[in-house]
């Protein structure tokens, strides 16, 4: 028998999962090996059958909003705190709470304020530098990004991901939109390649010096260091990390976390397992096995991520600069972050 017998997994074409008794339906966009044991525990533990649905995360919001009271549904699991958001502002999710919830004691800043939507593991947005070429201290700030000296020196990936995108809203929070524009431009300006590929891909850049600089979130840069591969741990030797903005805001923080459908019909199961997404358990093997950093305060990140340094996050609610979302398009669009 698969190790994994007690899940269900649709792909592609999307199959609506049948409602029955003691199981909890998901529509998933985020796609990690990791996740799938954390499920099997869940089932282990419950006898709760967990049916996962996969999709990329604003195809499942619209087949939320399609479907309405006939959706399968029971929770919404991303990796993005705009789309978040976005299903709560749609009205697509149910503000949950309960005792078990309220003791994980998840900072404020990384869930909704009435419950709608719960984070369940962070990344950090950092910058990723060549040591033989880039002096720590040289660069301290995202805003230095946009300073002439980096020009033709700086690596990203496309603005229209989620990741960018982010930032991008978070600055805006931050420094408003004028502000924000400028920083853009700038960026654009010492862009050493026109964007391509993931973070990975930027890493690697990096390290064979296509470019000096890069922004990538933490998880990439500890998968890098704990590979079974030699060549991906050489990279990692050639490479070291920046946490942006520690004299001031903070650095900017994304989020993956989940949210109970509104219309779900096993919405009891949903809460529980969004209990146990956030239990010591889960949140080790979020930790271990995905290199994220978990929102339980009880659990420490991987030691390597710890060997990082500590660093101050920035506070503000995920809720809030994701609302900037479409505002960062439109200025990303305009300054030619493609």
């Amino acid at each position: 028998m698969s190790k994994f017998a007690g899940i269900a997994f649709a792909v592609g074409a999307l199959t609506a999962v049948s409602v029955q008794a003691q199981e909890v339906n998901i529509y998933n966009s985020r796609h990690y090996n990791t996740d799938r044991a954390i499920y099997e525990n869940f089932t282990k533990k419950t006898g709760i059958k967990v049916n996962i649905i996969e999709g990329n995360h604003d195809e499942l919001i619209q087949r939320l909003k399609s479907e309405g009271g006939s959706s399968p549904a029971d929770l919404f699991i991303t990796v993005d705190a705009g789309r978040l958001a976005a299903a709560a502002k749609e009205g697509l999710l149910l503000p949950v709470t309960s005792p078990e919830l309220e003791a994980v004691k998840v900072p404020a800043n990384l869930r909704d304020p009435g419950g709608a939507w719960w984070g369940l593991s962070t990344r950090a947005r950092i910058i990723v530098y060549a040591r033989d070429r880039v002096k720590p201290d040289e660069i301290k700030t995202y805003e230095d990004l946009a300073k002439p000296e980096w020009h033709g020196r700086v690596l990203t990936r496309s603005g229209t991901h989620p990741y960018s995108l982010a930032l991008t809203a978070s600055m805006i929070e931050a420094d408003g939109e004028e502000k924000t524009e400028e920083w853009v431009k700038g960026l654009v300006a010492n862009l050493a390649r026109p964007p391509q590929g993931g973070d990975t891909d930027q890493i690697r850049a990096v390290a064979v010096g296509e470019g000096d600089v890069a922004l990538a979130n933490t998880y990439y840069v500890g998968k890098f260091i704990t590979s079974a591969k030699q060549e991906d741990r050489e990279v990692a030797k050639k490479i070291g990390v920046i946490f942006p903005n520690q004299a001031d805001r903070g650095t900017h923080v994304n989020l993956s976390g989940a949210g109970v459908v509104k219309t779900s019909k096993n919405a009891e199961n949903a809460r529980k397992l969004l209990e146990y997404l956030l239990s010591p358990d889960a949140q080790r093997m979020f930790a271990d096995g995905n290199m994220e950093y978990p929102v339980n305060p009880a659990v420490q990140p991987h030691p390597e991520l710890v060997a990082l340094g500590s660093f101050r996050h920035a506070d503000v609610n995920a809720a809030a600069f994701a609302a900037y979302t479409p505002q960062a398009l439109r200025i990303m669009d305009r300054a030619g972050w493609k």
